[in-house]
């Protein structure tokens, strides 16, 4: 599940577990894992879940058309309506789901997002892109995937595992949004 924002202010016991070229060298490792599953970038759509998804799915792209000399289609996923917290936090900032012109139907989907925590958000990632079509496949690719599942969820394609106690916070920083590139972990027997 992607960490929710944070102010831009570091937490004093942050410590970095992912530094701008870790982030760039999982990245093009991803795009590699997926052309090599996908066996070549024919029929892939990547499809980046807001906020820090969107610019990791962006920077996949550039590294599978690095490779293949193919550029490949790259939209946004919003899921804030089919989130199962909303009576719990009802104010959520609503983004805009953006699909490539090529759609969805009959295509290789890959959901991209920068954590995986609970799997709630790839739940309502799924449930989301149902309404908006039906792909041949839908995979995963997360930067960091830190546990803690509480559904039958899993990443396809992972940056870093990066074991976490329930009371961490992964912050995931990207030069897009925030300016810098890096991966902290705050938190935790610390705090």
């Amino acid at each position: 599940m992607s960490e929710p924002a944070t102010s831009s202010t570091t937490p004093a016991d942050a410590r970095d577990v992912m530094s701008e070229g870790d982030i760039s060298r999982a990245l093009r490792r991803i795009g590699h894992e997926i052309l090599e599953r996908n066996k070549g970038s024919e029929g892939l759509v990547l499809l980046g879940i807001p906020s820090r998804g969107v610019p990791l799915a962006r920077r996949l792209a550039a590294c599978i058309e690095d490779v293949e000399g193919t550029e490949i289609p790259v939209g946004e996923l919003d899921i804030t309506l089919h989130r199962d917290d909303l009576r719990r936090h009802p104010v959520r900032t609503a983004h805009r789901s953006r699909i490539p012109a090529t759609g969805i139907d009959d295509q290789v989907v890959v959901l991209v997002d920068d954590v995986l925590y609970s799997g709630r958000t790839i739940r309502a990632a799924l449930d989301a892109l149902s309404e908006l079509g039906r792909p041949r496949a839908v995979r995963l690719a997360v930067l960091v995937d830190r546990g803690h599942r509480e559904l039958p969820i899993r990443a396809d394609h992972v940056g870093k595992n990066l074991p976490t106690s329930r009371d961490e916070r992964v912050h995931v920083r990207v030069a897009e949004l925030d300016g810098i590139d890096v991966v902290r972990i705050s938190g935790g027997e610390g705090r």
